[in-house]
């Protein structure tokens, strides 16, 4: 199953006999503002106009728990989830396709949410929202109730500790900004650096100028000279679980199954008796 859609391939589907359901997860971390400039408010840009038939789920609400001890966005309520998912018209039996306003981060978390959760068809729309060339609307859908039961453990998930111990046993990337891993700055989290034996891997190496995808075969030879291959154990870590995700869903299309410490940085660094590494090394 692929992991990810063109734009074009999701207007075939579209007009196909199944077609999929449309979640817009729309979604920045953080945006420099001018003084006076309203936050970044995903749901207003989704009222200005979104794909037909999409609906909008609201990451932080909908697609993790309250921030504090596990991280920034931990796990969410599976059962708030699994009801989240089926008002928004979401079934076993149907596929879906997730996107955002580009970065592919904040889609890329909705994606292994659904695959973590146990269903069998989801994608993500490869460039986001600027890759759809067709018709925008404005009015908010009413789907039919889906019937989608999450049942957690389908996709790979750490915590702390299995972080701790992939990264001597196995492959643990580091998806965040290479100066946050050397700890040159941070910007959110208690201190910087990374978790000691990751790899430095920025998930924005993995995209295109566009935001797309680098082609399967560059992301598998990228992810080969990182020691992400054969039988080796991969896991993935960021700041909080979101741009882990994108890189976990990179290494997807490359064809290499990865699992996903969702409390990443924010967790770790959170516990000031967990050991941290600074400087290029993995140490």
């Amino acid at each position: 199953m692929n992991a990810i859609i063109s734009a074009s391939e999701l207007v075939s589907d579209l007009a196909g006999p199944n077609p999929p359901v449309l979640l817009d997860v729309r979604w920045q971390l953080s945006v420099a503002k001018a003084a006076g400039e309203p936050p970044f408010d995903g749901r207003a840009e989704y009222a200005a106009g979104h794909i037909p038939g999409a609906v909008y789920v609201d990451l932080d609400r909908k697609l993790a728990g309250p921030s504090g001890d596990r991280g920034r966005h931990p796990l969410p309520d599976v059962a708030g989830f699994g009801a989240a998912m089926r008002r928004a018209g979401v079934s076993a039996a149907t596929p879906v396709i997730v996107y955002d306003g580009g970065q592919g981060w904040a889609a890329a978390r909705g994606w292994w949410l659904l695959r973590w959760t146990g269903h069998p068809d989801v994608r993500v729309l490869d460039g986001g929202l600027p890759s759809w060339r067709g018709p925008l609307e404005t009015t908010v859908p009413t789907p039919a109730e889906g019937d989608f039961e999450p049942v957690p453990g389908a996709a790979g998930l750490l915590d702390a500790d299995g972080a701790a111990a992939l990264s001597r046993s196995g492959v643990l990337l580091d998806a965040r900004a290479g100066e946050r891993y050397r700890g040159e700055v941070e910007p959110i989290d208690r201190v910087g650096g990374h978790i000691p034996g990751a790899l430095s891997a920025p998930t924005t190496d993995n995209v295109a100028p566009d935001g797309r995808f680098l082609p399967a075969e560059e992301l598998a030879a990228r992810f080969k000279a990182l020691g992400a291959a054969d039988d080796a154990e991969v896991g993935v870590y960021c700041g909080s679980g979101v741009s882990g995700a994108h890189e976990v869903l990179a290494l997807a299309v490359a064809g290499i199954p990865a699992a996903l410490y969702v409390g990443s940085w924010s967790e770790w660094s959170s516990d000031p008796e967990r050991p941290v590494a600074v400087g290029p090394d993995p140490q």
